[in-house]
């Protein structure tokens, strides 16, 4: 372990439902980001992310290193919060309680003498023992749901029609100002850019005025964007007004895709389009490359080289192992971890990693109105440039080359049946391993979380 002194501070930043190309240095001409764009100047961008499909899961798995198929968590909510009696399959039963004897990455920061503190979206349990301020954090103020006139656990004053974005950063600057003797580790996830879609006026303003491009072209959600990177700015400004810069690493990525790309899949919810995440495919809710791929951009002057970037496949699991690792901190034996610490990339020590492939299991459905699915229960693997995708309610494979195809438009699985067969063999033998839950026949459907007694079903 690391000598207090030598241990770098450590910040990560997550948004909510920013999308891949929501940034402009990753694509866009119409978002503004410049306080992001210039932490990936000074830093390295992994262009080849994945996190899970939507929220619950991503944070399940950061804060534990852990597949879902560990934790139990998959998505939000119970698995009837979609209708899914007319589909084949019962889904798994969600946890939305993070199980208790995890160690999260805050207590393990915690035990190598850092001070943690995490401000805004939680997502792992909302009462008790399952709050953040029980799983390791020094300091913990939860809240989402509301951009404007939000509710905070535990109750925490601001001024009236103060940004959720903002009073967070107030938060988070004043954490850092406390703690700037160090090591300490902030955890800032943003409820921002998720909806309802609300931003300040004189942002809006802005964009109103500003012509879209392609499927950018959402003022509000122009705005919201422009809100977070704000708040990235702050904290990069701070860093530097207090010197902490080239001892603090600092991480920014989002939780899923962005809400968009429907429309291209014949969606009804293409309503609900307010991005795009072109050329990916899909959004978020789809285990597609919209619903998954997003940015993660890590600076750590003079550690990390500046402007570089790395393609190599990862996914969630590796940040709890790879933060560890920075921190100098030791990984608790008692506890199982899925990921591997991908330091070494980014510290220029190593060109790739031991593993072979990442994973994917989602052994459910997450409905789109009107009866259609954003997606239905399905498995991956990505295995150097090659996706392979088992949807399991008929066994159907999709077969890209994400080098040669990152749109997801040509399925391979015909046309190449041996790589098809090698992927799908791994892919099968990483569920026997791991022990994933499979979703199993329906055959009755109506009232999923209900269980039968002698007389009949259990009533609500």
């Amino acid at each position: 372990m690391l000598a207090a002194a030598s241990r770098p501070n450590i910040v990560y930043i997550l948004a909510d439902d920013l999308g891949y190309t929501d940034i402009a240095v990753n694509g866009s001409s119409y978002y503004e980001t410049p306080n992001i764009d210039r932490l990936a100047a000074q830093g390295m961008r992994f262009t080849n992310y994945h996190n899970c499909q939507n929220c619950a899961p991503t944070r399940a798995a950061l804060m534990t290193g852990q597949y879902g198929a560990r934790t139990g968590t998959y998505t939000v909510g119970a698995i009837d919060r979609f209708d899914w009696a007319k589909r084949p399959l019962r889904p798994v039963d969600n946890v939305t309680n993070l199980a208790i004897d995890r160690v999260l990455l805050p207590q393990t920061l915690k035990a190598a003498g850092y001070a943690t503190a995490m401000f805004g979206k939680w997502h792992l349990g909302q009462k008790g023992d399952y709050l953040p301020g029980k799983r390791g954090f020094d300091e913990a103020i939860v809240s989402n749901g509301r951009h404007f006139d939000f509710e905070t656990e535990p109750a925490t004053p601001y001024p009236a029609g103060q940004y959720l974005a903002d009073f967070l950063t107030d938060k988070a600057v004043d954490f850092i100002r406390r703690k700037k003797d160090g090591p300490f580790f902030l955890y800032l996830p943003h409820f921002g850019v998720h909806s309802p879609h609300e931003a300040k006026s004189d942002l809006i303003a802005k964009f109103k005025a500003k012509a879209g491009v392609g499927g950018h072209k959402n003022p509000v959600y122009a705005a919201m964007i422009a809100s977070v990177d704000e708040s990235v700015g702050r904290i990069l400004a701070l860093l530097d007004e207090l010197r902490l810069a080239d001892n603090t690493v600092v991480i920014f990525s989002s939780d899923n895709g962005g809400v968009g790309g429907y429309a291209r899949e014949g969606l009804a919810r293409n309503a609900g389009d307010v991005t795009d995440n072109a050329p990916l495919r899909h959004g978020k809710g789809s285990l597609y490359e919209g619903g998954t791929r997003v940015p993660w951009i890590v600076r750590w002057p003079g550690q990390v080289p500046a402007g570089a970037t790395n393609d190599t496949p990862l996914i969630h699991v590796d940040v709890y192992p790879t933060v560890a690792a920075l921190a100098g901190a030791m990984l608790p034996e008692r506890q199982i971890f899925d990921g591997e610490s991908f330091a070494p990339l980014m510290l220029g020590r190593g060109t790739k990693l031991a593993r072979e492939a990442v994973f994917q299991h989602f052994p459910g459905y997450l409905g789109a109105g009107a009866d259609q699915y954003r997606t239905t229960p399905v498995s991956t693997i990505i295995a150097g440039d090659w996706k392979l995708m088992e949807f399991l309610e008929d066994g159907r494979l999709e077969l890209y080359n994400l080098r040669e195809d990152i749109g997801e438009k040509n399925n391979l699985a015909t046309a190449s049946p041996a790589k098809a067969k090698e992927l799908h063999g791994k892919l099968v033998a990483w569920r026997v391993a791991i022990k994933a839950p499979m979703p199993t026949k329906n055959t009755g459907g109506a009232e999923p979380t209900e269980k039968k007694k002698k007389g009949g079903r259990k009533k609500k």
